[in-house]
């Protein structure tokens, strides 16, 4: 070889290690649609649900113990919860859910918030939104979920849009549906040998009720598609359905201060009902709308790894929120208990570190995260935290406060703060009839166990025997000094989040 062609070939290996090294990652943003952490093995190792192709991204990636969603101020939990995504805005901060009629003025105050109440966001936030800045960075953006509750003015933005509610059991109507607008995207990509780096967005539809599974996963998890009012559905002793969940109650020991709600009454094959067949057959219908997601997901890493994109792309699954369905005498979203506040968020990618960490996130921290590993300016309103750090390593968690809020019905609602292993709830509903507290030792009572939970029929019904330390402790004397510094602490960060309402006992209520 003589010195010309030795320099012609070391240059060529130089440029082609330069355009390798400059190639930015992808990225697959998974939502599942009303999905409880302990659903998963990942978070609760006793529970029945099957899902091998998420306990392998977790295997292989990292689970985060502290995720959340901050909350709501609609029963549409899904609704603040998805602007958040879209936006990187905290609760009180959202942008107006409605985008301008075509022809019509600018608004005045396009960042009018969802909730109505004094604009404190005035920008036009669709255009700082998740896949507004992935567009103007070079990034093709693809979208697939169910339709409504979410973002419209953001959502139009991505280049490619396949968005319908599926929430039937074959493939056409349910999970699988949105699966194939992924692969034939994928498809679309190779064929045209579009080397774009991507962000798809593959959301689902379930196992958001009404949760009608494929018949075969049905049938493994001892579920029917139950739809007379007047009965029970029956359950089969020779394929049993899941058991009750060990913080499963026949009924709440107070009303949730949302008279008339959806998802506590009238949900198709559970209404008002919290008998033991009943919240079984739901939660095998949960598993099994779960376990077609899992399977459909596998479906779209599998044409990842064929095309060779998988090692350069970030896969982060996590849910829009959690669900009750049976614990604490609970079937919906609208409560702060950690199966419900709490969401499942597992990510694998390039750089990330196998393992668990606390994270203490919210899912507005999602855009700024995916913005700071594309190597892409935030925006500056975007209130976010990246968790980079915390995917590589570095840091265990980047809070140490969490809020949340649900008030879609009667106000103030309820509130909740956590720090460490202590959690404060508080209720104040129903024009001051329920007014509660409840604090928690997570550490010790990570089920939120209350005394209801040490009645003997109840653990008849579950076979848990709580702890006698496992309850509520707000009436505890031993805990005063506790209970004032989280309620001190909850007032603070209702200060600083602009919550415009104040509970019962705070000084300025």
């Amino acid at each position: 070889m003589n010195s010309k062609t030795f320099s012609s070939g070391l240059a060529m290996l130089l440029l082609t290690g330069a355009v390798l090294a400059e190639k930015r990652p992808n990225f697959l943003f998974i939502l599942a649609d009303d999905q409880s952490p302990f659903d998963l093995k990942v978070y609760d190792s006793d529970s029945p649900l099957d899902t091998p192709v998420i306990d392998s991204l977790a295997a292989e990636g990292l689970v985060f113990d502290g995720s959340y969603h901050m909350g709501a101020f609609i029963g549409g939990v899904c609704r603040p919860s998805r602007h958040m995504i879209m936006t990187g805005r905290t609760v009180w901060r959202l942008p107006h859910v409605r985008p301008p009629k075509k022809g019509s003025p600018p608004r005045k105050h396009p960042g009018t918030p969802l909730a109505n109440e004094t604009p404190v966001t005035p920008f036009d936030a669709e255009n700082d939104s998740l896949p507004a800045v992935f567009n103007k960075a070079g990034y093709d953006t693809m979208r697939t979920c169910k339709n409504g509750n979410s973002y419209e003015a953001a959502n139009e933005l991505f280049t490619v849009r396949h968005d319908a509610t599926k929430r039937g059991g074959p493939d056409p109507e349910g999970s699988g549906w949105h699966a194939r607008q992924v692969l034939d995207y994928l498809d679309a990509r190779e064929k045209s040998k579009d080397a774009d780096p991507f962000l798809i967005y593959f959301g689902f539809s379930h196992p958001h009720d009404i949760r009608d599974g494929k018949s075969e996963l049905l049938r493994k998890y001892g579920a029917t598609n139950h739809r007379d009012k007047k009965s029970l559905p029956k359950l089969s002793p020779e394929n049993p359905a899941p058991d009750l969940q060990v913080n499963y109650l026949p009924a709440h020991p107070f009303h949730h201060g949302h008279p008339g709600l959806r998802d506590e009454e009238k949900v198709s094959g559970v209404w008002k009902n919290r008998d033991e067949a009943t919240i079984r057959n739901e939660l095998g219908r949960e598993y099994a709308c779960s376990e077609n997601i899992d399977i459909q997901i596998g479906r779209v890493l599998e044409k990842l790894e064929a095309m060779g994109e998988l090692d350069n792309t970030y896969i982060i699954y996590t849910a829009d929120h959690g669900i009750a369905i049976g614990r604490h005498g609970l079937t919906g979203k609208q409560n702060l208990y950690e199966h419900t506040w709490r969401v499942p968020f597992i990510v694998k990618g390039p750089g990330v570190k196998k393992g668990r960490a606390l994270g203490n996130i919210y899912l507005l921290d999602i855009s700024k995260t995916l913005f700071d590993l594309a190597g892409i300016e935030s925006p500056e309103l975007n209130e976010g935290i990246s968790f980079k750090p915390v995917l590589e390593g570095k840091k265990e968690a980047v809070r140490d406060v969490l809020y949340g809020v649900y008030c879609g019905g009667t106000k103030p609602g309820m509130r909740c703060v956590k720090k460490g292993d202590w959690k404060l709830i508080k209720y104040d509903v129903l024009d001051g009839k329920v007014r509660e507290t409840q604090l928690f030792n997570l550490a010790e009572n990570p089920d939120e166990l209350i005394k209801e939970h040490h009645d003997p029929d109840v653990v008849a019904f579950t076979g848990n025997q709580p702890k006698p330390n496992q309850l509520n402790l707000a009436d505890d004397p031993k805990y005063a000094d506790k209970l004032a510094e989280m309620e001190a602490l909850l007032l603070s960060e209702q200060k600083r989040l602009d919550d415009p309402y104040r509970l019962w006992n705070q000084p300025d209520g």
